[in-house]
């Protein structure tokens, strides 16, 4: 029987190592993302399930604060408000249950952040098209080979592991790394 710990602790410290290619993207991104508070304008990330859930943390390191205190950063996390999730779902469909949000409180040069372990979340697609014709810039922090995402979004920042757990950990590894890198700038 294999033993998941060390299985696992491997999978991380392999992925870890893996991740230094990703430095560029990541500057890019956090540069991107830094520049909208001198440019009043706002951050919206999503995602569903784990995924979500990394975008809530992302969201709340911004709007609150990662290590440093300072001023707060415009983020809203778009899978975080259960009234419009239902609402939208019901109305329109799960598949719009970001892109209608997304409709109504973004505007031009803001940036959409989408989290996906496999690129094919039709509701994160569907705010990547929103976010397209309404002129907002759209990075994405996907898993696996990028899937339906990485060929839309104009920064695919992408995990290459099939293991959605280690994925997801990079995925938080990462958003820590830009949280520090905002951070740094203001």
């Amino acid at each position: 029987m294999s033993n998941p710990f060390k299985k696992s602790l491997k999978e991380h410290k392999d992925l870890i190592n893996g991740i230094h290619s990703l430095e560029n993207k990541i500057m890019m991104a956090s540069e991107k993302i830094i520049n909208l508070k001198k440019n009043n304008k706002k951050l919206f990330v999503c995602g569903n399930g784990g995924s979500a859930a990394d975008s809530q943390h992302f969201s709340a390191e911004l709007v609150g604060r990662f290590e440093k205190d300072r001023n707060g950063f415009p983020a809203i996390c778009l899978s975080n408000d259960s009234y419009a999730i239902t609402a939208i779902g019901n109305d329109y469909g799960f598949n719009n249950v970001f892109s209608r949000q997304l409709e109504a409180l973004g505007s031009k040069d803001d940036i959409l952040m989408s989290i996906s372990t496999s690129g094919n979340s039709r509701n994160v697609i569907e705010a990547v098209k929103k976010a397209d014709s309404m002129g907002i810039y759209t990075i994405a922090l996907l898993g696996k080979d990028g899937g339906e995402l990485k060929d839309m979004v104009d920064l695919p920042i992408i995990v290459e592991s099939n293991r959605t757990a280690r994925i997801q950990e990079m995925h938080i590894t990462l958003i820590h790394i830009i949280c520090e890198f905002i951070e740094a700038e203001l």
